[in-house]
């Protein structure tokens, strides 16, 4: 099997994210699932993401790799959400955020695989 270096794998863990965001951003489009072209574009999206985080995933720690793309991914779709669809969150929800990206922020530079 061919290796990958890890830029590369920073690369589609990258890409994994933008595909996530779009896919989970637009899901609302699809009116659940009754219209076809918005289901097109969500399922091929979220395929394409999948595929290029097991890419990083070759590379990148399984953990760092997940916790990263999940809490980005999570905190920009509540974005999406807020300036497309102006959902704001509560003060809760915020602290939440606040506390994933902090909880990754601490995996990545202080959480050791060993």
């Amino acid at each position: 099997m061919k290796t990958i270096s890890i830029f590369l794998g920073y690369i589609y863990l990258l890409l994994a994210i933008a595909l996530g965001i779009a896919s989970n951003g637009f899901l609302k489009t699809t009116e659940g699932f009754s219209k076809f072209g918005p289901i097109v574009f969500c399922s091929i999206s979220i395929i394409a993401c999948i595929f290029f985080l097991s890419k990083a995933m070759t590379v990148i720690p399984v953990g760092f790799t997940y916790a990263t793309y999940g809490a980005l991914t999570i905190t920009a779709v509540t974005l999406f959400g807020i300036f497309k669809y102006n959902q704001t969150p509560n003060l809760y929800g915020i602290f939440g955020l606040l506390l994933i990206i902090l909880g990754v922020v601490l995996l990545n530079t202080l959480g050791k695989v060993k």
